[in-house]
């Protein structure tokens, strides 16, 4: 299973001065320690997503949009675009329901819990300690984005079990926000890859309990998935 997904775009305030305010060179330990700093009051968010898996060999490019709504180890995504789909993940609990198959299917994530984590939620909470935990961290400079100014880092796993999956992954973060702008992963044994943007976040949003809730209309098939 490869999942990953999730989001930014916090505004912040801040006067006019600050704002032209000049800083040293950004380096590899300056942004952990923002991401540090970030991570400690981070509770979840909001946003936009877009997801574009690239296939190199057949020259295929795929894109699909949609929300994400994070808090804590509960997530749920929905696809609009072209086709409808829900990702939800209470804890353990992970369901991908179908509504053009009236389909639900349900995992539960065990020993395969911290991988999902460490896609999913990459870069939104994640403290500089959490990201040099799991990854090989290289600081590759300043990246504008979009309009934003952004630093850019490549993450290698380290857990033979994710590097199966991704060999690699390069990181947009936001300098106003320090919160993901883009994420692109490498797939694992080929020159694929994916990569996912995120606009409108809300960080720290107050979300609805109901959102996290597995509820499917009446008559979904519900499949039980190891």
């Amino acid at each position: 299973m490869r999942w990953v997904l999730i989001t930014l775009l916090g505004i912040l305030s801040l006067p006019s001065t600050a704002l032209c305010e000049s800083h040293a060179p950004w380096t590899l330990e300056s942004v952990l320690h923002e991401l540090d700093i970030r991570a400690h009051n981070f509770k979840g968010f909001t946003a936009d997503i877009e997801r574009t898996k690239v296939t190199v060999v057949v020259n295929d490019k795929s894109t699909e949009t949609g929300t994400i709504a994070v808090r804590g180890d509960k997530m749920r995504l929905e696809m609009t675009k072209p086709d409808s789909r829900t990702i939800l993940r209470d804890g353990d609990d992970f369901y991908i329901y179908t509504p053009g198959l009236k389909r639900v299917e349900e995992y539960n994530l065990g020993g395969k819990r911290q991988m999902v984590d460490s896609f999913v939620l990459l870069g939104f909470g994640s403290s500089g300690k959490d990201l040099q935990s799991q990854y090989l961290l290289t600081f590759m400079g300043e990246s504008p984005l979009d309009n934003h100014k952004a630093v850019k880092l490549e993450l290698t796993p380290k857990s033979d079990d994710v590097r199966q999956q991704i060999a690699k992954i390069d990181l947009w973060l936001d300098e106003s926000n320090w919160l993901p702008i883009q994420q692109q992963f490498f797939e694992a044994g080929t020159d694929d890859y994916f990569i996912i943007g995120y606009t409108n976040i809300v960080a720290n949003a107050r979300i609805d309990e109901n959102t996290f809730k597995p509820k499917w209309p009446k008559g979904t098939q519900r499949l039980k998935r190891s």
